[in-house]
């Protein structure tokens, strides 16, 4: 679990995936955007619920596959706590599993793996002005 500093006028971001290229490419990916803060790295959900406890995150990027705890566990316990947040499930699961599994998520989006960059940070935005967080210009990529 990696815990990062956090300036309050970013939509503030939680990655949890237990592949650590992952975790820190999406880091790096957020690190350059305006107004997007990543408040931390969490490689499990036990470790994502404890750092949203702590960190509030606005949107959380969520693995679903995981050891410890996968993201479908993590995403009730996460929504109990912290209704508000917005959890983006990221997995390179098929569409039928999530058909399967509908009753055993609490996830706010879903997406491939697979999406390409600016369509995830799109999303992350989206995510982020359903909370209120009206500045983020939809428009604004910056290359990672």
């Amino acid at each position: 679990m990696l815990m990062l500093s956090c300036e309050s006028s970013n939509l503030r971001v939680l990655v949890v995936d237990d592949h650590e290229l992952t975790r820190l490419s999406l880091q790096l990916v957020f690190s350059v955007q305006e107004n997007i803060h990543v408040v931390g790295l969490a490689s499990n959900g036990q470790e994502a619920i404890e750092m949203v406890q702590c960190y509030q995150p606005d949107v959380i990027i969520l693995d679903l596959q995981m050891p410890i705890m996968d993201g479908w566990s993590a995403s009730h316990y996460i929504k109990a706590i912290s209704p508000n947040t917005q959890i983006l499930a990221y997995s390179s699961v098929d569409e039928v599993s999530f058909g399967q599994n509908k009753t055993k998520h609490n996830f706010d989006k879903v997406c491939k793996k697979d999406i390409p960059t600016k369509e995830l940070i799109a999303l992350v935005r989206q995510l982020g002005q359903r909370l209120g967080y009206s500045s983020f210009p939809e428009e604004i990529f910056k290359s990672a």
